[in-house]
């Protein structure tokens, strides 16, 4: 594939993204959507990126901001929505809503509400992979204040000693909520990770799809030949709140100006005439997965248990 080629290919999955997150703003004042929704607008370029260097064997472990790696891993539009929706023929029987979604068909291990919860899990899967000698990689994707949990630390500890095939992503957007890094964090993310022994790589540009792509690609590949697990930190700007569909610039903790810069290298923001050609068809798409979803039933109490080990 030329850089062309792959360069629109790629814009057209982020711009799929946000154009869903985009409709799901659209459709929340209706109350038509049954959970929170934590937007993924600002950040679709690492969920694209990172995913072009995976195969299908390797698992996402995801947060509750995971609409992005959902749909970039492969996970279905229409089942999605329903999802969202909270009817029967979500991927999940509309249980899982937006902060829980799995899709393990395409290799999405699931998320969690819980900041930093799903860390230990991939781990235990590469663990998994490890003693049963299965191919594949565990990728965990966790913001820059899950860094400050305890199991974090645990787990960089348990990957590096057992030396598992664990790619820790963290997606640094600055903000926990609305408290800045240097409000939280007295430790460099990367020299904390280096202490145990993990080699490490930072993307600034976390708008520049092709360069996530291609170094991915060289830190999977070489995780895949020598099986140690690796750190990456991906700088990235969340365009909305922290929870919903609104601006939060009026709360006063970043400046609209900050977020203005980081739009203005955004290809999505800046390449309008690759969005109008490819725009059309996208919404076609969406419209065809909110149908699906407005025609599904909603779960019943016979469903209240199903699915409960």
């Amino acid at each position: 594939m030329s850089r062309n080629d792959r360069y629109q290919e790629l814009f057209r999955q982020a711009l799929r993204i946000r154009l869903v997150e985009e409709k799901v703003i659209e459709l929340y004042p209706s109350d038509k959507i049954q959970s929170p929704v934590h937007l993924s607008i600002g950040q679709e370029a690492v969920a694209v990126g990172v995913c072009e260097a995976l195969r299908p064997e390797d698992a996402v472990y995801i947060t509750y901001r995971g609409h992005a790696f959902y749909m970039a891993k492969g996970g279905p539009l229409p089942e999605l929505m329903a999802e969202l929706y909270g009817r029967r023929n979500g991927v999940s029987g509309g249980k899982a809503g937006s902060m829980h979604l799995a899709a393990p068909q395409v290799g999405v291990m699931g998320a969690s509400a819980v900041v930093g919860s799903t860390i230990s899990v991939a781990v235990g899967g590469a663990m998994a992979n490890r003693i049963l000698k299965k191919p594949g990689l565990s990728v965990v994707c966790f913001g820059d204040g899950a860094t400050e949990q305890g199991t974090y630390h645990e787990s960089l500890n348990l990957a590096s000693l057992y030396g598992l095939p664990a790619l820790f992503l963290c997606e640094n957007n600055g903000l926990a909520v609305h408290a800045s890094l240097a409000e939280r964090q007295s430790y460099r993310i990367l020299e904390h990770a280096r202490s145990y022994g993990i080699e490490t790589v930072r993307i600034d540009e976390g708008w520049d799809f092709l360069k996530i792509g291609d170094v991915t690609r060289q830190v999977t590949d070489a995780m895949r030949a020598d099986g140690r697990p690796r750190v990456m930190e991906v700088m990235t700007c969340r365009y909305k709140e922290h929870v919903g569909p609104g601006e939060d610039f009026a709360a006063g903790y970043r400046s609209q100006a900050e977020v203005e810069a980081w739009m203005a290298k955004d290809p999505l923001c800046a390449d309008t005439a690759l969005v109008a050609e490819l725009k059309p068809a996208l919404d076609a798409e969406i419209d065809q997965a909110v149908a699906f979803a407005e025609a599904g039933e909603l779960p019943g109490l016979d469903d209240l248990l199903t699915d409960v080990y």
